[in-house]
């Protein structure tokens, strides 16, 4: 009898730790929504929504940020740097920010095309296109997949070789569907503010957090259970997308231009820009002397030089085929 009461006693304590669990994480996502709302406007894809800001005039150029961020990270410091000679796009990849989720491939190739597509909708059809980080690798899809699809490539701070060591645990956690099932709602409601801080800060080393940005990024937004779930099933499989991507980096024939922190330590510049600039024919790279992961945040007009080298290159090109 006394067992039974316990089993009761521990069911209805798990029941109630759900129940506050869900409760509190509908409610700090309504908050997170509330506080950093859709920069920009919705597009439609395939019964897809994908969000995108467009701001600027000129030529068109696209921005993908990288994992765990939004269209934010973009518009913090760099559409801005750009919008005086372009027509910037920036959009949220598929399940961040306020862009839907793909169904049933998260894919960096999935990504590309979804997106690729929503540059055409929006006018866009051979824009320069920029990735920083995982959206560096999203970048590097669109121009093997779709090569009729943009102008030129700029990676910056982009994985592009296979790497060493094992998926991380949070990833390892959050991508399991048992995981993604129990593990990410806990994380939704409960993880504190400071510790979402610590990390977006630890993102900037060995440079510092600019003033301004954790008010504007808006990194609980990634801390909706949709945006975890996505984010870990993307990052999930990146590795093997890249490896079977890496051996027709030499199909690319658009200019390359490559931005790279050589004190990144996230994605290394040794094992990531140097031999992508070796694989890609005329691809050029300009490395960041003692800039780590953000440059675009940190080295904002060195990242927005290697754009407007771009785009010169692609004006060059243009001509000497008239």
């Amino acid at each position: 009898m006394l067992l039974t009461r316990l089993l009761v006693a521990f069911v209805l304590l798990c029941l109630l730790v759900a129940v506050l669990t869900l409760y509190r994480a509908h409610q700090r996502e309504r908050a997170a929504e509330a506080a950093f709302p859709p920069e920009g406007r919705m597009v439609e894809v395939a019964g897809l929504r994908v969000h995108a800001v467009v701001t600027g005039t000129g030529p068109d150029v696209v921005l993908i940020h990288g994992s765990s961020g939004n269209t934010r990270d973009l518009t913090f410091r760099l559409a801005g740097a750009l919008a005086d000679r372009y027509r910037v796009i920036v959009f949220d990849r598929p399940g961040l920010g306020y862009s839907d989720r793909l169904h049933g491939d998260d894919g960096i190739v999935a990504q590309a095309s979804t997106l690729s597509a929503a540059a055409q909708a929006l006018g866009a059809e051979r824009p320069i296109v920029m990735g920083q980080s995982y959206g560096g690798a999203v970048a590097l899809a669109w121009a093997v997949h779709f090569p009729d699809r943009l102008s030129a490539l700029v990676p910056v701070s982009s994985p592009s070789q296979r790497w060493e060591g094992p998926l991380p645990l949070l990833y390892k956690v959050t991508s399991h569907p048992v995981g993604a099932a129990l593990v990410v709602p806990l994380i939704t409601a409960w993880v504190p503010d400071g510790y979402v801080r610590d990390q977006v800060e630890s993102i900037f080393a060995p440079q510092s957090m600019p003033e301004g940005y954790a008010a504007h990024v808006g990194a609980p937004l990634t801390l909706r259970r949709v945006s975890m779930r996505a984010n870990a099933a993307q990052r999930a499989t990146l590795k093997d997308e890249i490896t079977a991507l890496r051996p027709r980096y030499g199909e690319i024939d658009v200019p390359v231009e490559i931005v790279h922190g050589t004190a990144d330590t996230t994605v290394p510049f040794g094992i990531h820009a140097e031999p992508l600039r070796d694989q890609v024919p005329g691809a050029r790279l300009t490395p960041l002397p003692g800039i780590g992961h953000v440059p675009q945040n940190v080295a904002t007009e060195a990242v927005a030089a290697g754009i407007d080298r771009a785009h010169a290159r692609v004006l060059a090109d243009s001509d000497a085929l008239r």
